[in-house]
């Protein structure tokens, strides 16, 4: 079957994510710089969030831009990366609502791990599903950003308990690490 239901749909979750995430700014009550102080935390939890979002919607993009085609197992597969995004906004609420505190900044954390785990089993589907020798095959690789993503993110879960901001840190560091789109794709087609 086509892919363009699929490529639809999950650009639409992925607009509400953001839109919900954005929904949950609230604005504050005074007219002074000072009354911004209190939702520093929480305008810091947006933007990681909103950089997070638009990381899988980019690289979710390219990776279905050279999909030919889709079966039963990819949808459920997408449906698995859009269910854990479409948690983003509440432990972004929650972490940057409670000042990084310990558990919401593990659960975050938890969420962007399984957000990684979901995205690398789409891959695999994806992969599996046009062969080994596919130009899509071939673009995603072995994946060891990935890998090393998802291992990044096991260690920082059990490090919020430890240190927040270490874990925070960590995160940072994934993001920096996928925010310029995989390239892989355009190389393969560019052959």
């Amino acid at each position: 079957m086509g892919k363009g239901r699929l490529e639809a749909f999950s650009d639409g979750v992925l607009a509400i994510i953001i839109t919900i995430m954005v929904l949950e700014l609230k604005v504050p009550h005074g007219a002074e710089l000072a009354t911004l102080k209190p939702l520093i935390p929480v305008l810091i939890s947006y933007v990681l969030s909103f950089v997070y979002v638009g990381i899988y919607w980019n690289n979710h993009h390219h990776m279905l831009h050279v999909t030919q085609r889709v079966n039963g197992a990819i949808l459920w597969a997408n449906l698995h990366l859009l269910f854990w995004l479409s948690l983003v906004p509440f432990v972004t609420a929650w972490m940057g609502g409670n000042h990084f505190a310990e558990l919401p900044v593990a659960l975050y954390g938890t969420v962007l791990l399984m957000a990684g785990v979901a995205y690398f089993i789409l891959a695999r589907a994806l992969a599996s599903h046009h062969g080994k020798d596919s130009k899509l095959a071939l673009a995603l690789g072995n994946d060891r950003k990935g890998k090393a993503s998802v291992a990044v993110y096991v260690a920082a879960v059990p490090l919020s308990f430890v240190n927040p901001w270490i874990a925070l840190a960590l995160y940072v560091v994934v993001a920096i690490g996928w925010f310029i789109p995989d390239r892989r794709f355009e190389r393969v087609f560019a052959e």
